[in-house]
């Protein structure tokens, strides 16, 4: 079955059924580890492009332009373990093949700017992102944010139009009517799908602003202005690449960030981590865009 995307250059996912996750001579170039240890992903080369593996979950291989990607389930898992390891992670990173920046980040357009927010995982990106479509303001993405230039502006290109929330978040904002997709195996969060409840926007919108997330320990909606070189850092820090041993590619990336970095769109923002501070943070960001486009 192939996953349809829905926009043209995007790869295509072909899930090829279950197979064994069978042994590998070669060792593997890249380890995704999260940061309480646990692994996340392994990176291999092989012939024809990637073999990416998530361990006791699924394979991927990866054509080496980035355009094709083929998908196994491990035995006894289902195919939504496929597309949501797939939208969430490996299509950010067959596009990184392709020569497109994609950043974890999520984004949302306030009155036709789009504003992205960058983080690690767990600071908030999808819950902010679910804040705002909830409350009518359409969302791009809600991670996995790519970026291309168009007529001179930095533009945000649109992505799946879903949103991974866990539990609290859910009760906090998802309505009781509002569509899920089917249930992937390794993980708790619950994908939703856009619609009247949850805004998207399915067009490409200029970029206004990006937002770095805090850790949460403001105790009040704190925007401050970031230094090119600081964002520079934390540009790279939150970039999707495949092959991270790729001269040539890197050396395109980081010509590519150090662009980004120069132009004065970057902040960064912190808030309580409460669900009835959001309305606050909603109100200072949209304030924050109208002041910088006044």
């Amino acid at each position: 079955m192939t996953l349809a995307t829905g926009t043209t250059g995007l790869p295509r996912l072909i899930e090829q059924g279950r197979r064994e996750q069978r042994a590998l001579a070669q060792a593997p170039f890249h380890r995704w580890v999260f940061a309480d240890g646990t692994l996340w992903a392994l990176f291999y080369r092989e012939a024809a492009g990637y073999l990416l593996r998530s361990p006791g979950l699924a394979d991927f291989e990866v054509s080496a332009d980035g355009l094709d990607v083929r998908g196994w389930a491990a035995p006894g898992l289902g195919s939504a373990t496929v597309q949501n390891l797939y939208l969430n992670q490996v299509l950010p990173l067959a596009l990184s093949r392709q020569g497109k920046l994609v950043l974890h980040a999520s984004a949302v357009d306030l009155a036709g700017s789009c504003v992205a927010f960058v983080g690690v995982s767990g600071r908030g990106k999808s819950t902010l992102a679910a804040s705002f479509a909830t409350a009518g303001t359409r969302f791009l993405t809600d991670d996995g944010l790519q970026l291309e230039w168009r007529q001179g502006r930095l533009t945000v290109l649109p992505s799946h139009p879903s949103i991974r929330l866990w539990a609290d978040s859910q009760t906090a904002l998802i309505g009781d009517t509002t569509p899920v997709a089917p249930a992937a195996d390794y993980t708790p969060k619950a994908r939703f799908l856009a619609g009247n409840a949850l805004a998207f926007c399915d067009q490409p919108m200029p970029l206004g602003a990006v937002y770095f997330l805090g850790d949460g320990e403001a105790t009040v909606v704190k925007i401050e202005p970031m230094k090119a070189a600081t964002a520079l850092l934390e540009l790279v820090r939150h970039s999707f690449l495949l092959d991270i041993d790729e001269r040539d590619m890197l050396a395109l990336h980081f010509e590519e960030i150090s662009r980004i970095a120069n132009l004065p769109i970057h902040y960064h923002l912190d808030y309580p981590r409460r669900f009835d501070e959001l309305p606050n943070v909603r109100r200072a960001l949209v304030a924050h865009i109208k002041d910088r486009v006044e």
